[in-house]
């Protein structure tokens, strides 16, 4: 039987039916739009059906017929990611495609080092890399749409399973001239009065004001961003303070100013940086391949981008799986 259609046309095409978009399509699965817009029209062609409405304004929008043929195609790529995995345990190899995902926040600190690193030891493996915040983790993990990813353990289901590498305690940035820029450290009552700078990703956000919940105290939340390099932009120039987990090794934002990084303390919990996996990951030799490397790389530390903390306080966890429900 001569198949009407590629796995690959699939992907775009469910790609731009879940994003109601072309250009958004393209960013997601890092093909040309053009390479989309044409896989689209082949299906379209070869089941001579309109599988999309144009809205010029709106995007594109699925037709009824296309609405019928993404819930096939959904199940397709699902029993194709199945048979890949199983293909790749009873190969016992460390080769073809691995879908990373990794949290926006911190993307650019850890990830293209790593990458770096297992590429070059397994140059069989070809890496596609995703930047996307928790929730979305959390979705495309969910629906096989990438192998693993590195993230926090914030709100993960019970068919997730997460790898721990590392507890991140969380810091307060200030500008040069903020008030508290020299302190050795603060409290989260000291902060309350003054204005925030509020990293606004989904799940993360519940993390950063949950801090302050816990002590019956509510930020001044004065600016919002999902970008953590605008955020410490922000700070710099005298926006307000703002919270991360992740401290890069220079203490500067990307304009150039400086940003003082200050410990919180009073026992604020921590953040778990770590591996966050679907069931089945431990089959597929690439996928537990790369979970290796990462926890070699993190066991020293001098993990991409992060300064050697000056005191212990940021630890290792043990390294025993867990599941977080």
């Amino acid at each position: 039987m001569t198949l009407r259609f590629t796995l690959r046309q699939l992907e775009y095409f469910v790609a731009v039916g879940e994003e109601g978009s072309i250009s958004r399509a393209s960013d997601r699965v890092n093909v040309s739009s053009p390479s989309i817009s044409s896989a689209i029209t082949q299906l379209e062609k070869e089941f001579g059906q309109a599988l999309f409405m144009r809205k010029h304004a709106h995007g594109l929008a699925l037709s009824l017929a296309g609405q019928q043929f993404m819930a096939q195609a959904q199940r397709v790529l699902a029993e194709a990611a199945e048979l890949n995995r199983l293909g790749g345990a009873i190969s016992d190899q460390v080769q073809g495609p691995l879908r990373i995902g990794c949290l926006v926040s911190f993307a650019q600190l850890i990830l293209p080092a790593l990458r770096r690193g297992f590429e070059d030891q397994f140059p069989d493996v070809r890496v596609l890399q995703h930047e996307l915040d928790h929730a979305a983790i959390i979705d495309r993990l969910s629906r096989a749409q990438i192998d693993l990813a590195l993230s926090y353990d914030l709100a993960l289901p019970p068919e997730l399973e997460f790898q721990p590498l590392r507890e991140l305690p969380p810091y307060a940035m200030v500008g040069e001239g903020h008030p508290l820029a020299n302190r050795v450290q603060v409290t989260l009552e000291e902060l309350a009065d003054h204005d925030m700078v509020l990293l606004d990703l989904p799940l993360s956000t519940d993390y950063f004001l949950g801090v302050f919940e816990q002590r019956g105290l509510r930020p001044v939340i004065a600016e919002r961003t999902k970008d953590i390099a605008v955020m410490r932009s922000l700070v710099a120039n005298g926006f307000g303070y703002g919270i991360a987990n992740i401290r890069p090794r220079a203490d500067v934002a990307p304009d150039g100013r400086r940003i003082h990084f200050v410990p919180l303390k009073g026992g604020v919990r921590p953040m778990r940086l770590g591996l966050v996996l679907p069931q089945g990951a431990e089959t597929v030799q690439t996928v537990q391949a790369f979970a290796r490397h990462v926890e070699a790389v993190m066991g020293e530390w001098g993990y991409p981008g992060l300064p050697i903390p000056p005191d212990s306080s940021q630890t290792k966890p043990e390294t025993t799986n867990s599941r977080t429900t």
